[in-house]
């Protein structure tokens, strides 16, 4: 069974990395497996040497740490004994020796169980459980106490008769057994940092216990750049996430559990199976790269968190401030999201399972035309232009309601996963091995994900001073992404059957002009074959010596490797008038390999008793190889012989390569003073590959300090604020995410002919900028942190300005230069400005039997870009067919949209005739007419052209949030969380097509609403062949509100009780059922208002809806 233990004092424990061959690493897990020393011949024969004179408690059970293998494990009520002072002064003696001298003249007993040492006040009178021989023999009540977020067993907790001496203390099981004089008493369990629980006892012979943890009490180690630092030290603005409640919620990749959990991350889900989430830590701070660096067990991550193993991980950190990303230097400017794995822990052997499977479908479907209302539809557009009607719709309510396309692309699809862990720890060693199946149908038919991965972690002390370990991530997935289109799907014709009579799948038949010319997307769907098989190692190998106590020295060698395999098999086929004559195969090889080579040396000491230092540096080294090769045929004698070397035309084969190498050197300084007065300092100097000769290194410095305001004399007598803490910091981080060879000069093949002969050179193809920099960002950042009425709400406040300078945007290049006016070389002459503020509350509503705990989180940010690199703004957001829907323009918030503004509908040829000329032309069927779109003459020229365009929607939110409340009783656990977003603009270019009514595609239903007459509609145009007025052109008839409130997650559970499950020897069991995404509020028309940060909705594969039900076993 797993332990859970309270140390005397929390203590950095970094959790260290590693990776190994396979054969060395399964050694290694034999190796750690036989360690096995008791705890009881180890009391015996360990010796002591300590010298310490009016010391804390606490220091001296530090220095006991450092030299044996003992923990503590204490009452709640001991906590301030420990920052008492003790003298001692032992030479080569016993833990009972040593023991006995620190705790004499005070009222402190001890008890050695195992390599656990129980303190407990000697007031308290021993009736059973730890002591034998008790005389009571009145009612006697059994029972055990554990964690009640996670089940595991507590070990040391204190059960008292309120207001006798009575009392015991848990074994090394979390069980007790106590003698009770007299029934209808109140019974006390507390156990240090858990909430005490008091419980009238009338009687029962057995009285298992649940303690709620006390998180504010804890103090909790965060883990931070290459090191640890309790929560209560930090001075940079670091959100620790909670996996016990994520480990549990089904969803594709721990990046969407994150999802709303931390103030100021947005995470946008991603709803093809296997896609990543993307992240914004305080908004968009530059054109290139805004991805946060990802960290696990300390080596820097890039594969993306869909490979991952969820119930794998033991907390997760996001930094948000340069104070806390700057000893990442160059790639901290987006901010640093760590994760670091499971140990081994405890001194038995834990078994975890968990398993759960669900169904998937869309949260919304757009609602298409039927057969007869597209008929309808198309008979008025042709009469608009003087066409001659389709034959076939000479009765459109004889058609019916035709093909559901959209019914038949989308599915309900079934999603499942496997974990099983086993972790054991032993006096010298421990190891964690997990595994995980996860399997993932698309609710698009032709996609998915199924992912294998397999974890080993292992840590071994071989001396005092010597210890090594690693960690290791294997993992392998498939990805079918298959070859659908949701906008074909969409747009195809609801008179056209998916298949023929004779079972072939249909194609248009007439003209294009009635029935289209869309590619039978089901047919696509079913028959195209894309696949991508991934395998990828990420780990790490470590040693670390301590010469002398408080100094470390750690040596860490890790390694990401990548290898991919995209394979596209689409045969030859002939549907009606829509064919492919040869069969086509393409495949791709690709692989990525990055090591890394980190050494640090920290020291930390504590001086006088109130002087806290910390200090660490170190160097970092990490290069990378990336290379592909991929080729394409056509024309297969049998399309059963589906190999490069059997096609017989057109083949093609293409490769290339590119490496990037980044060294390093950081430094670090943590001060405290008396837990008051906290300072921090960092600096990394980065020297990379990227950048040219003179602007290879960069320099970034970030410092901060924390006041804390309850830990002053004057500050005591304000008894319901128990814990107060200002924080201010500034830093400088960089970007180094811009190309391998910016700064060098593309060089492309060219053959040419001279003199008759066909010549081969190599020329250059993009301008070199060699004094292409660092691209950099300052940001400074106050904030509060409060716990307020017995550490019942916690408050969390944040305020930030994020400068980024050097930003690298594309150069100008006239095509007389020689060059390309398209590949271009990037120059630093950018800036953008982030503000904002975050707000972070946790209450405790109630405790007790029924507790309730609320979580709220909400941030404000604004975008604008200062300056670009010349008054010309830069168009982005492009969907093709030289549309792009967006500009980058200094003043305005990037990537807002731009376009013509809307005005209504012309209802009358007077009303045509009186407005600025928009399309003119004497042929009524080919200019703007009555039910055309009024476009605003914004400069009042009399003209409508490109010049009365206008910015027309941010899709920068102005506010994220969420709410998460948790509810439990007995052993039923409810949690429901809702996130959403506020003020952001949704480019919808979905409708660009679907509401067009220019040619023969199938409409949203949207277009029932359409222009038929004067009067009948002010906002949906007519339908009309070929568009003469231009009404799909740019503007804001495209732009929605993407606001949304979200029902993201509900989650209800049942832990079995224990005396189901002691015969099959389970420690705890729970079963739930849990929906993701269930009910959206909104007033966006696409599928899902979750689209990419560009905002724009143009083929977005739609968030799902989910319905999972699972059970978790722990052994």
């Amino acid at each position: 069974m797993k332990k859970r233990l309270q140390k005397a004092v929390s203590f950095d424990k970094q959790l260290l990395l590693k990776i190994v061959i396979m054969s060395k690493l399964c050694l290694l897990i034999i190796i750690c497996s036989t360690f096995t020393i008791y705890a009881g011949t180890y009391a015996q024969n360990v010796k002591i040497n300590l010298e310490m004179k009016d010391t804390h408690l606490n220091d001296v059970v530090n220095a006991i740490k450092q030299q044996t293998e003992f923990e503590f494990a204490y009452d709640a009520n001991l906590e301030s004994f420990l920052f008492k002072n003790v003298s001692i002064k032992a030479q080569n003696e016993s833990i009972d020796k040593v023991m006995a001298k620190i705790l004499q003249n005070s009222n402190i007993n001890y008890k050695i169980i195992d390599k656990i040492i129980l303190l407990s006040r000697s007031s308290v009178k021993i009736t059973a459980g730890l002591e034998k021989g008790s005389t009571l023999q009145k009612q006697k009540v059994n029972g055990a106490v554990t964690d009640g977020t996670t089940g595991e067993i507590i070990v040391g907790a204190s059960v008292i008769i309120e207001g006798t001496t009575l009392g015991t203390i848990t074994d090394v099981n979390g069980k007790f057994s106590l003698d009770i004089p007299k029934q209808n008493c109140v019974l006390v369990i507390s156990f240090m940092g858990y909430n005490s629980e008091h419980l009238n006892y009338s009687g029962q012979s057995i009285l298992n216990v649940k303690l709620t943890p006390d998180i504010k009490r804890l103090n909790e180690v965060i883990v931070i750049g290459y090191g640890t630092q309790q929560k209560k030290d930090l001075t940079g603005s670091i959100v620790s996430v909670s996996t016990k409640e994520l480990a549990l919620v089904p969803v594709p990749s721990i990046g969407d559990a994150l999802q709303g959990k931390a103030a100021g991350v947005q995470i946008i889900s991603a709803g093809a199976p296997g896609s990543n989430p993307t992240f914004r830590i305080r908004g968009t701070g530059t054109i290139n790269n805004n991805d946060p660096l990802i960290v696990i067990d300390g080596v820097p991550y890039s594969s993306g968190l869909n490979q991952v193993n969820m119930t794998d991980f033991e907390s997760i950190q996001i930094l948000k401030d340069a104070s806390a990303t700057a000893i990442y230097g160059s790639r901290g400017a987006n901010g640093v999201v760590i994760l670091t794995t499971k140990r081994g822990k405890g001194d038995q052997p834990h078994l975890n399972m968990n398993y759960y499977y669900g169904f998937q479908n869309a949260t919304n479907m757009v609602e298409m035309l039927n057969a007869s209302e597209f008929a309808q539809m198309h008979n008025e557009m042709l009469a608009a232009a003087g066409l001659v009607k389709n034959p076939a719709f000479a009765n459109p309510a004889s058609l019916g309601t035709g093909t559901d396309w959209l019914g038949s692309l989308f599915r309900t699809a079934p999603t499942q996963s496997y974990s099983v862990s086993y972790s054991t720890s032993g006096e010298k060693s421990n190891f964690y091995v997990s595994g995980n199946y996860y399997n993932r149908d698309g609710i698009v038919i032709g996609t998915g994900f199924k992912r294998y991965v397999v974890q080993f972690n292992s840590d071994t002390k071989i001396l005092k001073w010597l210890k090594f370990g690693n960690s290791l991530k294997l993992e392998h997935d498939l990805k079918p992404s298959g070859n659908y289109s949701i906008q074909n799907t969409m747009l195809a014709l609801p008179t056209q059957p998916i298949l023929r009579a004779d079972g072939n799948y249909s194609g248009p038949i007439a003209q294009p002009l009635y029935d289209g010319n869309i590619t039978n997307p089901i047919g696509a769907a079913k028959m195209v074959q894309n696949n991508t098989k991934g395998y990828n190692i990420h780990g790490s190998e470590y040693v670390e010596i301590e010469p002398i106590t408080g100094l470390i020295f750690k040596s860490n060698l890790g390694i990401e490797a990548n290898f991919w395999n995209d394979r596209t098999w689409s045969p030859k086929f002939k549907w009606d008038a829509i064919s492919q004559d040869n069969s086509y195969l393409h495949q791709r090889s690709s692989n990525s390999i990055t090591w890394l080579w980190d050494n640090t040396l920290t020291y930390n000491k504590v001086f006088n008793d109130v002087h806290h230092l910390t200090v660490m540096g170190g160097t970092s080294a990490q290069s990378n190889h990336y290379e592909f090769m991929d080729g394409s045929v056509q024309n297969f004698a049998s399309d059963l012989t589906q190999q490069l070397t059997n096609g017989t035309q057109q083949p093609t084969i293409t490769g290339n390569a590119s490496e990037w190498a980044l060294m390093s050197y950081m430094g670090r300084v943590n001060y405290g003073y008396a837990e008051k007065y906290l300072i921090t300092g960092t600096i990394r100097r980065d020297g990379s590959s990227r950048f040219g000769s003179g602007y290879k290194w960069g320099t970034f410095p970030s410092g901060s300090v924390a006041w804390r305001i309850s830990k002053e004399d004057f500050f005591k007598s304000i008894s319901f604020v128990n814990d107060l803490k200002i924080r201010a910091g500034y830093g400088v981080t960089g970007n180094q995410e811009i190309g391998n060879y910016s700064f060098a000069s593309s060089l492309n093949t060219i053959k040419y002919n001279f003199n008759g002969n066909i010549i081969n050179a190599v020329v250059p193809n993009m301008m070199p900028n060699p004094n292409v920099k660092w691209e950099s960002q300052e940001q400074s950042n106050i904030g509060l942190d409060a716990s307020l009425l017995n550490d019942r709400i916690g408050i969390v406040v944040d305020a930030y300005i994020k400068n980024t300078k050097d930003m690298l945007v594309p150069m100008s290049v006239p095509v007389s230069t020689g060059y390309s006016d398209v590949s271009v070389p990037f120059i630093n002459a950018g800036k953008i400005e982030n503000k904002g503020i975050e707000f972070t509350i946790s209450t405790k509503n109630l405790t007790g039997k029924f507790t309730w705990n609320t979580d709220l989180n909400f941030s404000f940010n604004r975008n604008k870009v200062i300056s670009i690199n010349d008054t010309v703004p830069q168009s982005t957001g492009s969907i093709g067919l030289n549309y792009n829907l967006a500009l980058i323009q200094a003043g305005h918030p990037i990537n807002e949209f731009y376009g013509f503004v809307t005005d209504g509908i012309f209802q009358t040829q007077a009303d045509v005739n009186n407005h600025a000329v928009q399309v003119p032309g004497n042929d009524p069927n080919n200019r703007t007419s009555p039910g055309d779109i009024r476009f605003k003459d914004l400069n009042s020229d009399g003209v409508i052209n490109d010049k009365d365009r206008t910015y027309i929607g941010n899709p920068n939110p102005k506010c994220i949030y969420s709410l998460n409340n948790s509810f439990s009783y007995k052993g039923f656990d409810l949690n429901i969380f809702i996130q959403g977003v506020y003020g952001n603009k949704i480019f919808n270019a979905n409708r660009f097509y679907t509401e067009a009514m220019s040619v023969a595609q199938n409409q949203t239903t949207e277009t029932l609403y359409r222009w038929v007459g004067p009067g009948t509609s002010n906002s949906m145009p007519r339908a009309v062949f070929n568009d003469p007025n231009k009404n799909t052109r740019v503007s804001d008839r495209y732009i929605e509100d993407g606001s949304h409130i979200r029902l993201k997650t509900v989650t209800l559970g049942y832990n079995l009780p224990k005396s189901l499950l002691q015969h099959a020897k389970i420690t705890s069991a729970k079963i739930y059922v849990s929906g993701q995404n269930l009910f959206t509020i909104t007033k966006y028309k696409g599928f899902d208002p979750e689209v990419p940060v560009s905002g724009i909705d143009n083929n977005v594969y739609p968030v799902t809806r989910t319905i999972s039900c699972g059970i978790n076993l722990n052994f």
